[in-house]
């Protein structure tokens, strides 16, 4: 599947701070699903990336992630 996000299964998301998505439909017939792709780059360059059904829950989960990674790091 050619996206916007990835090329040669690469992020494109590659500048601190931002975030893309992408919206794809998963499954045959009627039972047809639309997901969410996420891509996040934190500041400190790590990458997030999660599918959920929709872009307020990729980013309720990257918040979720962005404050577990801010107790690990107060903990070093």
């Amino acid at each position: 599947m050619a996206t916007r996000m990835t090329i040669n299964g690469i992020s494109t998301c590659t500048e601190a701070g931002t975030e893309k998505y992408e919206r794809f439909q998963l499954g045959i017939g009627r039972r047809k699903r639309t997901l969410v792709q996420y891509d996040y780059r934190h500041t400190d360059g790590e990458l997030y990336s999660c599918v959920k059904p929709t872009l307020d829950e990729c980013r309720a989960a990257r918040d979720k992630w962005v404050m577990a990674k801010g107790g690990k790091e107060d903990n070093r």
